[in-house]
């Protein structure tokens, strides 16, 4: 599979690419610096950002899917907004097949109806972020691209590569003793599977323990 995939440097980024890469798939990373990223098998670095739907157009040109694990600054983390309009256009003026992104907890329900954002059980330092989440989610159900939200568990950070998770749809995952969680290795091994064998196409997942 062609994949032209953007956020590749950063955290969960670096090991979608990898998992992808282990995978044997074709990967264009569009990267602000193409000397940050290590020649690979399979790898293809070109220089681009974020900041123009006819940019991304350009860039995406061919892909059977466009991956995202754009971040914005903390500062101002509703410039996800804008960047998920880029995206959106970008793919349906480029004719992709599919855009896939890395979403947020926040919008995952912690009860029937209740979101962990609604809960007031997020700390104040993920609210920002979280809402910037829950209006990119929006953005892409509003549209008529064949969009896919992958939401990890609340607690998502580096760690091991277990292939042993679990799969839901926009309920939050706990485990037995109620931690909701899930290493980026893991993260990026559920990630590339919907790739290959899709499962929740113009819908959001999330994954856990």
């Amino acid at each position: 599979m062609k994949i032209a995939m953007y956020g590749a440097t950063g955290n969960a980024g670096s090991r979608i690419l990898t998992e992808l890469l282990q995978r044997r798939h074709e990967v264009t990373a569009v990267v602000r610096d193409p000397a940050k990223v290590p020649a690979q098998d399979g790898l293809k670095v070109v220089a681009g950002d974020v900041h123009s739907a006819a940019g991304v157009a350009e860039k995406i040109a061919g892909a059977d899917v466009v991956v995202s694990a754009y971040g914005p600054p903390h500062t101002d983390t509703d410039q996800l907004l804008g960047v998920t309009e880029n995206f959106l256009a970008a793919v349906k003026a480029a004719g992709v097949r599919r855009f896939v992104f890395v979403g947020g907890a926040g919008s995952l329900e912690v009860a029937p109806g209740v979101t962990l954002l609604a809960s007031g059980h997020l700390p104040e330092a993920w609210i920002a972020i979280a809402t910037s989440h829950a209006k990119a989610q929006d953005l892409a159900k509003a549209s008529d691209v064949n969009w896919t939200v992958f939401s990890p568990a609340a607690f998502f950070e580096p760690g091991e590569r277990t292939g042993k998770f679990r799969l839901g749809g926009d309920q939050l995952i706990v485990d037995s003793a109620g931690k909701s969680w899930i290493s980026m290795e893991d993260y990026a091994i559920a990630l590339v599977d919907e790739l290959e064998t899709p499962k929740y196409e113009r819908a959001r997942f999330t994954a856990g323990y």
